[in-house]
């Protein structure tokens, strides 16, 4: 699940001033999918479906209590499943759309509000949120995602909210509580996870990507090994089910985890090339030579 938070700008994203543009941006594909016989909605937020755009930007540009001309009033979101991810929530668009209505509601919402720790739950977030069915101008692919419109003010139009603040969780000075992004990712993960039974991959996992794209080398290296001994316990699971199944395995399954740690080894030598950094943890890359030693051993015994 991919979630991301556009950047202020003085385009669609213009924050400042009123909601209009934003919300006119989100209802753009009605008009095309219309014409082209296919059903569309209308907006929907944490109890309601159908909404009509009028009460939306009514709604945003008068729960703006205390906040400065220059104040952001509302922030974007945008919530787009994966193609593995859409596949368990449904076969049809009209499926796949009341899928990603529940879990805004039931997951991402409750996981939103809970993140500026000043105690709120859903039906403390003002917002609005619009299903869109595809990415690209060309129409070639169906991609279903979400485009939610949050208010910068809860319900009550009393306490500030803020997304994309650097605070995490402060209880002193002018700012209190505050925003944690990475929390908010692992909690939509893991809720989608629970909520439509998904078997993810860790190479799916917001702490595996974020690992391999922003960790340190001795970080890198241990979430390699991870990935290396869950391959190993799908493949054994996979091998249970067969046996299970009265089919004939050839136990070729052992040689192909010794191939797995050899490219891994191969990897991590060849991330230490490219190492301009010096905390790379010599220990552990020692221990996964070790293991690659140990398998090859247990593969020549049988």
């Amino acid at each position: 699940m991919n979630i991301d938070f556009p950047p202020s700008s003085n385009g669609i994203y213009n924050n400042a001033g009123s909601s209009r543009q934003l919300v006119n941006y989100m209802e753009h594909e009605d008009m095309e999918r219309i014409e082209r016989g296919l059903f569309a909605e209308g907006f929907f937020n944490l109890t309601r479906d159908g909404i009509y755009k009028t009460e939306v930007i009514q709604k945003m540009d008068t729960n703006i209590g205390q906040l400065m001309k220059t104040d952001a009033k509302f922030y974007a979101i945008h919530v787009s499943p994966s193609a593995k991810e859409l596949t368990i929530m449904g076969k049809t668009e009209q499926e796949q759309s009341n899928a990603m209505k529940r879990y805004i509601r039931e997951v991402f919402i409750p996981s939103y509000a809970q993140n500026f720790n000043k105690g709120l739950d859903a039906h403390d977030i003002l917002f609005y949120g619009k299903i869109h069915f595809s990415r690209e101008r060309s129409q070639k692919a169906s991609f279903m995602h979400c485009h939610l419109i949050v208010s910068r003010k809860d319900q009550s139009n009393k306490k500030k909210l803020s997304p994309v603040t650097n605070h995490r969780n402060t209880s002193k000075g002018a700012i209190k509580g505050g925003f944690d992004r990475k929390t908010l990712f692992q909690q939509a993960e893991s809720g989608l996870d629970k909520l439509f039974g998904y078997g993810r991959d860790i190479r799916e996992t917001f702490v595996y990507c974020n690992t391999m794209k922003n960790g340190s080398i001795s970080e890198k290296l241990k979430m390699q090994e991870r990935e290396l001994h869950a391959g190993e316990k799908r493949k054994d699971f996979t091998l249970m089910k067969e046996e299970k199944s009265n089919i004939a395995i050839e136990p070729t399954y052992k040689a192909g985890t010794s191939n797995e740690t050899d490219s891994l080894v191969s990897v991590i030598d060849s991330l230490l090339l490219f190492d301009t950094h010096s905390d790379y943890d010599e220990n552990m890359a020692e221990y996964l030579r070790q293991q690659k030693k140990k398998k090859k051993k247990r593969g020549i015994s049988r």
